[in-house]
Order: C-alpha cells, then structure tokens, then sequence
C-alpha cells in the first residue's frame, strides 16, 4: 500500500482490481475490497477512477481447459471485449461530513484496531463506512459497465 501510495503522490497511473481476484463467471461483481477506497482516501490528492472493466478473459485462460486445469499458454484468437466507463470523481470532503454526521448521535465506542485517517480522525465505524461509499459507487458503476458489454455482445452475435 506505501508503495501505491507514492506512485499517486508522483501523479503515476495506479491500476487495481477492486474484486480481489478475477471471476470466470458472467455474474455479478463481487463486493469490493476496501484496498482501493483505502488508497482514494489516503492519497495526498484525491485521485480520479477511471473505471475498466473486460469481459473475455475466461476464454483465453479457461480454468477448466484440459483436466480442470488452465492451459499453460494463453489462447490465441479469442475475443476479449474491454469497456472504459467514465471518469469518477470522489468529493472526499463531503463524503467524509456525510460519515460523520452518520455517527454523531453514535454512543458506542469505536473499536480499537484502525489508526485515525489524519488529519480528519475518522474512527474505525466511520473509515469502514466511508470506505463502503466509495467502494459502493466504483461497483455500481463496473456493474452498469458490465451490463452494458453484455448488451454490446448480444447485438454483435
């Protein structure tokens, strides 16, 4: 995470995968992983997401190509399909006010664990919530991406 953070500190291109691993299945996106919500909210300017998502991949590397096992050499001509959405922009401000004032009549204790994000000493409830939003909103708009490259094939086929 240190070293992600330098590279967005030098203004470098930082690519993640938000899912944590790649899914062969045409479902869903997964819940997020909070790394790149983390990272949104640590980076010393907020960076902007640009949202990619692809579709194809499990046809060059099938999991269950020959004996349930994945080929040892990616396949060659197959189609992969990938979908650039547009850019995301995070008001970290507001969403980190929108936390707060979530929590504000919160009489429970945060749990220890979590450092304070500094200098705006969010406790671990209100982090965990705010990486939620962010998180949210980047799967809400891979999903809609993803839907739209299903409807992309379907045209084409």
């Amino acid at each position: 995470m240190n070293e992600a953070l330098e590279r967005l500190s030098d203004g470098e291109w930082l690519h993640t995968f938000p899912e944590g691993k790649v899914c062969q299945q045409d479902g869903p996106i997964r819940r997020l992983k909070w790394g790149t919500a983390s990272l949104i909210v640590r980076a010393p300017v907020t960076p902007i997401v640009l949202p990619i998502v692809h579709h194809g991949f499990h046809k060059v590397m099938p999991e269950d190509y020959l004996f349930g096992r994945r080929p040892p050499f990616p396949l060659i001509n197959k189609h992969v399909k990938i979908i650039v959405g547009e850019p995301i922009e995070f008001d970290l401000p507001n969403l980190r006010e929108t936390v707060l004032s979530e929590f504000r009549d919160e009489t429970s204790p945060p749990r220890l664990g979590w450092p304070c994000v500094e200098p705006y000493g969010l406790d671990e409830v209100s982090q965990r919530r705010l990486y939620s939003l962010i998180s949210e909103k980047i799967q809400t708009v891979m999903e809609s991406l993803r839907q739209f490259g299903k409807t992309i094939t379907k045209h084409r086929e």
